[in-house]
């Protein structure tokens, strides 16, 4: 049995997710930066791309160092979205220096594209397939909506301009979905609507050395582990506009042997949809459990493949 970290995604920051991390990380990722990152996690800067994704970056790459104390190790790692780059950075195929640089980047082009009027909506309750179809009817030009996450079975995320996604959720609600609502994201991630960007993204990673995961890293949109240095440059650059399969993830991860599922901070959005596929083994969160608890659940794991 293998154990599997997992990072969250744009939506789930909070004001002051960064104010009880290890200062030593805080300390490192101000000084690559060139600022304080403390000044990142209020609810105003918290509105710009930017701010969020390298927060949830260092929350990420601080809570693993945390928790991997003492020479602890896990299996795999995987992260949705912006989630990625810290997952990369934990299994050490990406400095952690260059992957500030590097959402920083991220966050810039993403915020640039879309300044307004555009974002991501959550739709609960309804099958994939019958939300593609409503997809279709209002997709168009003038008014671009595209399918951008599959969470869960009747759980999936549309991306586009403000009143396609509108009319998606009328729709949607008028079909009996439980919930339609906006999130807190500005942009439309996970669609051809940041082709572009990810372009020039890809530009800035053909700078940076990456090397092989020492830890499997699974990708949130093939769902499955990503070994070569090259395919994993091109999942990091390019995630932002190819469509998010986290239940495709969890479940390749599942039917792989892991039994021990460990969601980063913050929150624990993830730790509820991987719920819905592990029938068996523990699925927790660093934000819910205690940080001894979760380092004996990892030895345990552990001595259990020796």
């Amino acid at each position: 049995m293998s154990s599997l970290l997992v990072f969250p995604g744009q939506g789930a920051q909070r004001a002051g997710m960064l104010q009880r991390l290890p200062r030593e990380t805080l300390v490192e990722a101000s000084d690559v930066l060139g600022e304080d990152v403390l000044l990142l996690d209020s609810a105003e800067a918290l509105r710009t791309t930017r701010a969020v994704q390298l927060c949830l970056l260092i929350t990420g790459v601080a809570a693993s160092r945390q928790l991997l104390a003492d020479g602890l190790s896990v299996d795999y790692v995987a992260g949705l979205s912006i989630g990625a780059y810290p997952a990369a950075v934990v299994a050490g195929a990406l400095s952690f220096s260059d992957a500030l640089h590097l959402v920083s980047l991220r966050g810039e082009l993403m915020q640039q594209a879309y300044p307004q009027g555009y974002g991501m909506t959550a739709i609960i309750g309804l099958q994939l397939s019958t939300v593609e179809t409503l997809l279709a009817q209002v997709h168009s030009e003038e008014t671009p909506v595209y399918l951008a996450n599959i969470n869960a079975d009747n759980q999936v995320v549309i991306a586009g301009s403000d009143p396609a996604m509108q009319t998606v959720a009328e729709l949607a609600r008028s079909r009996g979905a439980g919930l339609a609502k906006r999130l807190a994201v500005s942009v439309p991630s996970h669609c051809p609507l940041l082709e572009k960007p990810a372009q020039a993204l890809a530009e800035a990673f053909a700078r940076v050395e990456l090397k092989t995961p020492r830890i499997a890293y699974l990708s949130g949109s093939r769902a499955r582990p990503v070994t070569k240095v090259e395919a994993l440059r091109d999942d990091l650059a390019c995630n932002m506009c190819r469509v998010v399969d986290w239940r495709g993830t969890v479940q390749s991860a599942y039917e792989r042997g892991v039994r021990l599922h460990i969601e980063l901070p913050p929150g624990a959005v993830l730790t509820g949809l991987a719920r819905r596929v592990f029938e068996q083994g523990t699925v927790t969160a660093f934000d819910s459990a205690r940080l001894d608890t979760l380092q004996a659940l990892l030895r345990e794991e552990g001595g259990r493949q020796l």
